[in-house]
């Protein structure tokens, strides 16, 4: 691919945009040479006022994402996972896109990717990735909740399906982590509210083998060579 569209899908601008930018020097290799727009390159040589390019496509993204960001490209009232990412993720062709959803009350581990596949893979019904969410609730348990998410009988109301059997652990009285293999709507909160309880905060700390360790809030970071191949595995495990 010429250096040109390549730039183009990674965000940096139109045909144009990328043109003006090699004329004028902008776009170099790592030692400061030249690089015209039909010149052969490789991502990691490749520099755009002295600065790295952005992840090359393929790419996976783990954000932190904190309580009042949209996992959405476009809302008018709240501000975007977006804002939170390089200003060029939104305008790469393939974009980068939110793996699922967190909606704006709940944080935690939010995947991006430019890798359609992979993106409905880890998103697919049949796949059944499992999901885990810290969550503080309301009022204390009545003592029932993990044999009843277990049972793979609970229903959700306006819902004709009963929910595949979840794990559900007892921090405290108000505190636990559920194991959901599922992603139907606002399902973590509307499980509580089955039984009577509500949810005051909602965290996903771990998406199958991926946790955010030490990440803090509003940052990311490229998924390792290692955490990509553990992804795949995991996928490739449910899979068969």
């Amino acid at each position: 691919m010429h250096l040109l569209r390549y730039l183009g899908n990674l965000g940096y601008g139109s045909r144009r945009d990328v043109e003006q930018m090699i004329t004028r020097r902008r776009v170099t290799r790592r030692d400061g040479s030249r690089l015209g727009a039909r010149d052969a390159f490789t991502h990691d040589d490749v520099l755009v006022d002295g600065i790295p390019l952005d992840p090359p496509p393929g790419s996976v993204v783990l954000l932190h994402k904190p309580v009042g960001y949209v996992s959405s490209s476009k809302d008018g009232s709240s501000p975007l996972v977006y804002d939170l990412l390089p200003s060029r993720f939104r305008f790469r062709s393939p974009v980068m896109a939110p793996v699922g959803r967190l909606d704006r009350d709940t944080s935690g581990l939010l995947l991006v990717t430019d890798d359609g596949q992979l993106n409905h893979r880890i998103t697919s019904p049949r796949t059944h990735l499992a999901k885990v969410y810290e969550a503080t609730l309301a009022s204390d348990l009545r003592g029932d909740e993990a044999a009843l998410f277990a049972s793979g009988a609970l229903m959700l109301d306006s819902e004709t399906t009963p929910l595949a059997p979840a794990a559900l652990e007892v921090i405290d009285a108000r505190h636990v982590r559920l194991a959901l293999t599922e992603g139907r709507y606002h399902q973590a909160r509307r499980m509580f509210a089955a039984v009577g309880n509500h949810v005051v905060a909602l965290h996903r700390s771990a998406l199958g083998p991926l946790t955010l360790g030490d990440l803090a809030a509003g940052e990311w970071r490229l998924l390792s060579s290692e955490e990509r191949v553990g992804l795949e595995e995991g996928l490739r495990r449910i899979r068969d």
